[in-house]
C-alpha cells in the first residue's frame, strides 16, 4: 500500500508531463505567432510596391511574387530617412511648416495634435514615460496598487490641486494598455526600485510573478 502511494499512477504522470508541456509550449507559441503577424502585418504595408519596383529596375520578366522581409527592410529604411531629414535644419523647417498647415484643418488637428503628442511622450530621446514604478494605496487606505509615475504633474492640474503630486497611470490586470490616470499627493506614494519590465510582468500575471526584492506593506 504505501509502495503505492509514492509511485504516481501512470494516467498521473502522464497529466504531469502534459501540463509540463503545456507551460512550455504555450508562451513559446503565442510569442512566435505574435511576432509573426506583427512582421506580416509591416512587411506588407511597402512590400508589395518595393517588389514591383525591383522586378521593373531590373527588368525581369517573372510572375509577381512579394519577397519576405523587404517590406520591413524598405520601412526601416524610410523611417531612418525621414528621422534624418528632421533633424537637419531644412528638415525642421518644413516640419514646422507641415505642423502648422495641419493645425489650420478642423477635425483634423484635433486628432494629429493627439497621436503628436503621445508618440513624443513615448518615443523621444529624454522621454521618462514609465520609468519609475509607484506603490500607493487605492482604491482606499489599506489597499495597496502599483502604477507608473509619468510625470510631476504640471499646468492646470496641478495649479488646482493644493499638494504636489504625481501623475500615475494605474495599468488593469491583464491587460495593462488600458487603466487609470491617477493624480497621487507625493506624499501617499512609495518609489520601488524595481525596473518597470518586472513590475508589468506583475501586473499581467495578476500577482503570481512577483519581482525580487519587491515587498508589499502588510499589517495583520
Amino acid at each position: 500500500m504505501d509502495g503505492n502511494k509514492n509511485n504516481p499512477s501512470f494516467g498521473k504522470k502522464l497529466r504531469g508531463y502534459f501540463a509540463a508541456g503545456l507551460l512550455v509550449l504555450i508562451p513559446l507559441v503565442l510569442t512566435v505567432y505574435i511576432v509573426w503577424q506583427l512582421f506580416v502585418g509591416i512587411d506588407g504595408l511597402l512590400n508589395e510596391y518595393v517588389t514591383m519596383a525591383i522586378i521593373k529596375a531590373l527588368h525581369i520578366d517573372t510572375t509577381h511574387r512579394n519577397i519576405p522581409g523587404l517590406g520591413l527592410l524598405a520601412l526601416v529604411i524610410l523611417i531612418v530617412i525621414v528621422g534624418f531629414i528632421a533633424r537637419n535644419y531644412f528638415g525642421k523647417k518644413f516640419i514646422s511648416f507641415g505642423d502648422y498647415f495641419v493645425s489650420r484643418i478642423p477635425g483634423v488637428r484635433q486628432i494629429y495634435s493627439t497621436i503628436q503628442q503621445i508618440s513624443q511622450a513615448f518615443l523621444a530621446d529624454k522621454s521618462d514615460v514609465f520609468k519609475k514604478t509607484a506603490l500607493f494605496q487605492y482604491p482606499r487606505k489599506g489597499i495597496y496598487s502599483i502604477g507608473f509615475i509619468t510625470q510631476d504633474t504640471k499646468g492646470w492640474v496641478q495649479d488646482s490641486i493644493s499638494e504636489d503630486t504625481f501623475s500615475i497611470f494605474l495599468p488593469t490586470t491583464p491587460n495593462p494598455t488600458s487603466g487609470f490616470l491617477l493624480f497621487v499627493p507625493k506624499k501617499d506614494v512609495t518609489i520601488l526600485d524595481i525596473p518597470v519590465e518586472e513590475a508589468l510582468k506583475l501586473i499581467i500575471s495578476g500577482g503570481t510573478i512577483i519581482p525580487q526584492g519587491l515587498k508589499i506593506p502588510y499589517s495583520g
